[in-house]
Order: C-alpha cells, then structure tokens, then sequence
C-alpha cells in the first residue's frame, strides 16, 4: 500500500469491492448473514475501519468455506450472529468504538470539571 492509498482510502475501497464480489457469489441466505456480519461488526471497527478487514475477510472466508460444503448458515453462524461477530472482534465485552468515544469524552469533562474545581 502506498501513501496515496492509505490517505485516500482507495485500498479500502478495492477490498470493499473485493469482498461484495465475493458475496454475491453465495446462497442468499448466507448474504444476508454476510449483511448482518456487517452491521454487527461495523462498531468494532475504528475510525477508518481498517481493522475489521482482516476480520470481514475470515468470516467471508468461513461463510464460502461452509456454502462450499453445503451447510446451512444456522449450523455455521448459530441462531446469535450479534454475539458471532462480538466474539470474532475480541470477545464478549469487546470495546466499541463508542465505548472509546464514551470514555474519551469523560475523561476530558473530567479533566475540565478538575480544572475549573482546583
């Protein structure tokens, strides 16, 4: 990757293409478990989303792996895909992004409330 891209985002955008062109090649109902996939990840990820790519690309993996062998979505996913993808970010628990925010900003009204105080 280079400057420009990392910038710009264009490596981003050729992955995202990447792994829609990969899952319009599945069975429709393990498209939209690649859909819900993402909207459960997407707060996981961080401000640029990079760090969910290698995630999307192992589950996507996973769900072409599995249609391959003719599962079904349920025996792979589970009736939980929420708790599915909070597993694959980290774990039950795992950090949001807007549970940074939160903190984030609590510390600074902290910070602020301390100065104003003292």
């Amino acid at each position: 990757m280079n400057l420009w891209d990392a910038m710009t985002g264009n490596d981003l955008n050729r992955e995202w293409q990447a792994f829609e062109g990969r899952a319009k090649a599945l069975p429709a109902d393990y498209q939209a478990a690649w859909g819900q996939i993402i909207a459960h990840l997407f707060p996981y990820g961080d401000f640029t989303g990079r760090n969910l790519m290698p995630i999307l690309d192992g589950a996507l993996g996973l769900l072409e792996e599995t249609a391959a062998d003719g599962r079904g979505v349920d025996e792979v996913l589970g009736d939980d895909i929420a708790g599915f993808c909070a597993a694959l970010a980290g774990g039950e628990g795992a950090e949001t992004f807007r549970d940074r925010w939160r903190r984030q900003l609590n510390r600074n009204v902290a910070r602020k409330l301390g100065r104003l105080g003292g």
